[in-house]
């Protein structure tokens, strides 16, 4: 299942009470109750958009299964979407299309997290689900040796990633004879011995009200949501629990682990153990890894003098420990020893000297503006008050808060000392290595043949079925503000109150591979490298300076943005424009981003995803395309300073500009904002065309890229398809594909790939829609022997939708997935913006998800079935496979 990295979110409510069923207490939009049978509830009403999130977070994962089986949690998730008594899984699968929203779950080491993300008028049945999943599930044998199938593919999947084969070396190095020393995805082997018995028994021993904790974040009713909540929970028993498995963790002892890397470039890792989520040390490691991470610190710096491509510290923190990491990226063909030796040094000062205390205020003051910013999502609010109270231990969110500013640096310096020790660091060197030569493919695809017909109807429990009865197109919660300034400038404003913040996107439309000369293929890619370097007035330490005493984070290139808090909107934005539209550009620093860039392009040339991507461009589009064209070594070093230059005033343009703020800002004040910050900005010269243009056709064929550090194949089947973002068909085409792909165990390539023949673990199909050219592309990831198959079933489904119309079921819930995801759209200030940008790119109504949701609405399965039968060829796929040699 999905795997979602949870931050800390949201500095919002109180302590979490404990008490009788109905002893609830609020405090403003947050209420909280514990239940007789000591189920933890905690609601939190958010009205960004009419959106409901509730995630049931159940205090058991990997730390407790059994030991030589590491994956049973996670297998137990898997289980969890195969129905439960009362509930079948096509009925769970059908109610989960039918909502549109994110159905998902996710295991980790002492958590297991089921979450919807829906419209808020699914409350009732995404409650439903919930408690009938946590009375039973159903652990059929058979259906366990399906699903084994698909659980294994994921563990081909992340297995083909070098850095998550280091990641699994690292843990059983840093935390051995301890849970942490696996992962919680499990092995094959592990798969291969479970039983659905296993797994019944670890569902009925962890999973009970009083191990799990209940958040619903959204647009609803706290009373009214608490009753409906008990009504559903209530009656289930609670449950005596086992003891808690023990940590005791042994001291780290250094190792060294080499791997090679499919990746355009090389990584060194120093990895140390620091505190955990539960720790009361957590908040000082959690300044202390920002710190380290700064743009004015020396890790960041090594990329700014040429160093390395990169560097930087993260960290990955887990109830009991976590794991902190400097990283510092070096391109193909290039000497880690220095980069590592300067990641050495800067650490042993840190452990030496301490953190400048200026890193250390501005980290604090960020980690706690931080919080404020993810109020501006509906899931992120839910994410906040699950990873304080499930993963933390913490009474609320606000707890995370008081801690971050309760650290000092004398503490922060005493953390560093403790933890970068030399002979406790595991160091990672991953190699990248050149892909064999891309050839054209034999031997799979399209030999198999299935005789499988779409199942019978599904049909829905009274309860859902009265939930979904009716489609209609929602109604919008949006009422953005458009203006054009003088200079062609278009600004979207979009109030919102929810926080204390305002979010600014903003894009140039540039197209390198339109507008570069010949031969200076690369030229944007430098200048993007130049835009860090600060401004003509301030260098890049002062300008993040700057940004840190505002609390903002902020980025400039074709792709622009801003995170501010509202009292500093205008200051904000001031220090974006200088960025955007007077870049420092210096000669010292374009040497150093040349080489970088030119360090990088040598390393893409060569590696596995490059040839993959650009083997079937060239199977899909006519020679000479210009989206073919890619940057070399030879034409980056080849490059001036002055052509950057002149690249830059050519492009940057503000008739080609759109900026779209959202947040707590008046309209009218941020048109003043905007227009004193960037209205001076001209336009030179006729306003170019930065679209490609339209291609025939292509021809079916077949490419292999070897990857020889996979053991899982990626799987493209592609083809150019004359539907563009203006042709009324792609509602046909969109409406078809939620048939094909939407709504999970629900869509017909996954009950085909997945659910009957256990041959994938995801499969998803879109249509790429520009404004003369489209691409129609079904992907999926197997087993090399089972590459002949999948690509089968998938030409297999796509005729069927060619040949006999989708029925009135699939219709219906294509439908409703479509036109419930409209309000999913407006539920956090990214979305809003995306949204927002995207639509006046394409030059379209600010109101044309509306406009699209009456089309679905009105769409017939005749007309799907003509759109797929006038556009789609599933004859004429290109299929390309990267991996292993696909076997017959």
């Amino acid at each position: 299942m999905k795997k979602r990295a949870l931050r800390l979110v949201a500095a919002i409510g109180l302590a979490l009470a404990a008490g009788s069923a109905m002893a609830a207490t609020n405090d403003a939009d947050v209420t909280r109750a514990t239940l007789d049978n000591g189920l933890r509830v905690v609601i939190v009403r958010d009205t960004l958009a009419p959106v409901v999130t509730t995630e049931m977070n159940y205090l058991a994962g990997s730390d407790e299964v059994p030991a030589g089986f590491p994956g049973t949690a996670h297998a137990v998730e898997h289980m969890m979407f195969r129905g439960s008594p009362g509930l079948s899984k096509d009925q769970l699968a059908a109610i989960a299309a039918n909502m549109g929203g994110a159905f998902n779950a996710d295991t980790t080491q002492g958590v297991t997290q089921y979450y919807f993300v829906a419209p808020a008028q699914d409350l009732d049945v995404a409650l439903h689900v919930q408690a009938l999943r946590m009375r039973g599930v159903d652990m059929d044998p058979k259906e366990w040796d399906k699903e084994r199938g698909a659980i294994s593919q994921e563990v081909s999947r992340d297995l083909s990633s070098p850095d998550f084969k280091f990641y699994t070396q690292l843990l059983a190095q840093m935390f051995s004879g301890t849970p942490y020393a696996h992962t919680p995805l499990g092995t094959r082997p592990s798969f291969d011995k479970t039983t659905a018995a296993m797994l019944k028994n670890f569902h009925d021993t962890w999973y009970a009200p009083n191990n799990a904790i209940l958040v619903i974040a959204g647009d609803v009713d706290p009373v009214a949501t608490l009753a409906k909540v008990k009504a559903e929970f209530g009656s289930i028993a609670r449950r005596t629990l086992p003891a808690r498995p023990a940590f005791a963790f042994k001291p780290v002892t250094a190792k060294t682990v080499q791997l090679p890397t499919d990746n355009p470039y090389g990584s060194v890792y120093l990895g140390y153990r620091m505190p955990g989520l539960t720790s009361k040390d957590y908040a000082t490691a959690l300044v202390l890894g920002q710190a380290l991470g700064s743009q004015r610190a020396a890790l960041a710096g090594m990329r700014f003098d040429g160093t390395a491509l990169f560097g930087g510290f993260f960290d990955q923190s887990m109830p009991q420990a976590g794991v902190g990491m400097a990283v510092g990226i070096f391109p193909k063909g290039g000497n880690p020893r220095p980069i590592l030796a300067r990641m050495q040094a800067i650490l042993a000062e840190a452990a030496d000297k301490g953190i400048d205390p200026a890193l250390v205020d501005a980290a604090k003051r960020n980690a706690v503006a931080d919080l404020e910013f993810k109020k501006n999502s509906v899931d992120g609010l839910a994410n906040a008050w699950s990873h304080a109270l499930a993963f933390q231990g913490a009474e609320s969110p606000d707890a995370i808060k008081a801690a971050i500013e309760a650290v000092t640096p004398a503490a922060v310096d005493a953390l560093a000392k403790q933890t970068f020790n030399p002979a406790h660091a595991i160091t990672a060197i991953l190699t990248p290595e050149s892909s064999g030569k891309a050839v054209a493919g034999k031997g799979f695809g399209g030999a198999e043949s299935f005789a499988s017909t779409p199942d019978k109807p599904v049909q829905l429990p009274a309860w859902a079925e009265q939930a979904f009865a009716k489609l209609d197109v929602p109604k919008s919660s949006l009422k953005p503000v458009s203006y054009t300034l003088p200079n062609g400038l278009r600004l979207i404003v979009q109030p919102e109150t929810i926080s204390d913040t305002v979010d600014l996107y903003g894009a140039v439309q540039t197209n390198q591979d339109l507008q570069a000369p010949k031969g200076e293929e690369g030229v944007a890619d430098v200048l993007d490298g130049l835009f860090p370097f600060g401004t003509e007035q301030m260098d890049r330490l002062a300008f993040q300076q700057a940004l840190d005493a505002i609390s903002a984070h902020e980025s400039a290139g074709t792709s622009f943005s801003l995170a501010v808090p509202s009292a500093h909107f205008a200051e904000g934005v001031k220090l974006l424009a200088a960025n955007e539209l007077h870049p420092a550009l210096p000669a010292q620093a374009f040497a150093v981003v040349q080489q970088q860039v030119a360090g990088a392009a040598a390393g893409v040339l060569q590696s596995p995803g490059f040839l993959f991507e650009q083997g079937l461009g060239k199977a899909l589009l006519p020679a000479n395309d210009p989206s073919l064209r890619h940057p070399t070594p030879q034409n980056v070093m080849a490059l001036t300073l002055d052509k950057v230059k002149a690249y830059y005033a050519q492009t940057f343009r503000p008739d080609l500009a759109i900026i779209v703020v959202v947040g707590k800002v008046d309209p009218a004040q941020a048109k003043n904002v905007i227009e004193q910050a960037f209205g001076d900005w001209k336009a030179q010269g006729p306003k170019p065309d930065t679209n490609y243009g339209a291609v025939p056709p292509n021809r079916p064929g077949k490419l292999h890229v070897p990857d020889a550090s996979a053991v899982q194949d990626s799987v493209d089947m592609a083809q150019t398809i004359a539907v563009t973002y203006d042709d009324p068909a792609r509602f046909a085409i969109n409406l078809g594909n939620q048939v094909l792909g939407g709504g999970f165990y629900a869509s017909r390539l996954t009950r085909d790939l997945r659910e009957k023949h256990g041959l994938v673990y995801t499969v998803g199909v879109g249509l790429d829609a520009r404004r003369h050219r489209g691409t129609y592309t079904v992907s999926f990831g197997c087993d090399p022997d089972k590459v002949a198959a999948a690509s089968a079933l998938v030409v297999q489904d796509l005729k069927q939708m060619q040949q006999q119309p989708v029925t009135d079921a699939e219709l219906k819930q294509a439908k409703g997935i479509l036109l419930r995801r409209i309000p999913l759209g407006e539920s956090s200030f990214g979305a809003i913006g995306g949204q927002l940008l995207t639509l006046s790119q394409q030059g379209k109504p600010l109101d044309a998800m509306t406009v699209a949701g009456q089309h679905y609405l009105e769409l017939t399965a005749p007309e799907v079935q003509q759109a797929f039968a006038k556009y789609v060829r599933p004859d004429g796929l290109v299929t390309a496979v990267k991996g292993p040699a696909p076997k017959d």
